[in-house]
């Protein structure tokens, strides 16, 4: 039984996954991989399902309706992964905008170096984007200077979506009380980690953009990050936050 779950959300990613898995099965940790595939209509589940028979002990998925949203899918991750006895619990993209290299980086974190949350930031060590337009760049970057002015954490990439953690997180956030399902999950998700007193540590990776499969990224999306920050702040001040 391996300590440590990968929980790598699908929509459309026949192009990535099979790759993916295989590069995640390849990784000297012995990593299991929860698949959460929103209905996908390529056929991603079908390759998770081939990619299985090489490793049943090791890759698991759940498949859901229809497109429930990102934030949903790591929830339902996150309960599946907590009625077993992983002590990492992991978000990662299946289009290798996330290296599977630096999951190890995001382990060691917090087996070893005592964070009870680990993530892969963009910004800890200046601007680490590969292929992005500037535009993107700018708009990511200073979406996460405002969430940091606005909520008052001192994480430089608060919008990152690449993270590690530890299982006594995840124990003590009450899932029903997140809100969004966006980009904002992964702010609210922080905040309410970093409310409840844990250390998060930052560890700098390179994010490359995806070069196979379409985007799921949108304006929307960060508009969604952009008003809902307000909206987590102002509940905080109603709100207590407790160690379950």
């Amino acid at each position: 039984m391996s300590d440590s779950l990968i929980i790598i959300p699908t929509y459309n990613e026949k192009e990535n996954i099979g790759r993916m898995l295989h590069t995640v099965m390849n990784l000297p940790h012995p990593f299991h991989v929860l698949i959460v595939d929103d209905n996908s209509k390529d056929g991603t589940a079908q390759i998770v399902k081939n990619i299985q028979q090489e490793f049943p002990d090791r890759i698991f998925m759940e498949e859901r309706a229809g497109k429930l949203g990102l934030g949903t899918a790591y929830i339902h991750g996150f309960k599946w992964a907590l009625k077993r006895n992983y002590s990492f619990i992991f978000e990662m993209d299946a289009d290798f905008s996330h290296n599977p290299i630096d999951l190890i980086r995001l382990y060691n974190a917090c087996a070893n170096d005592g964070a009870d949350m680990s993530i892969g930031s963009r910004y800890f060590t200046g601007v680490n984007v590969v292929n992005w337009p500037m535009g993107r760049v700018m708009m990511s970057y200073f979406a996460s200077k405002y969430v940091r002015i606005v909520t008052g954490m001192q994480i430089r990439d608060t919008t990152a979506g690449f993270k590690c953690y530890t299982r006594k997180v995840l124990d003590s956030i009450n899932f029903d009380k997140i809100r969004f399902t966006g980009y904002a999950f992964q702010i609210e998700m922080k905040f309410a980690s970093w409310k409840l007193g844990f250390i998060i540590k930052e560890v700098p990776i390179i994010f490359t953009d995806r070069s196979e499969g379409q985007s799921k990224m949108s304006g929307g999306i960060f508009k969604e990050a952009i008003f809902g920050v307000l909206s987590i702040k102002i509940k905080s001040w109603f709100s207590s936050y407790k160690k379950r």
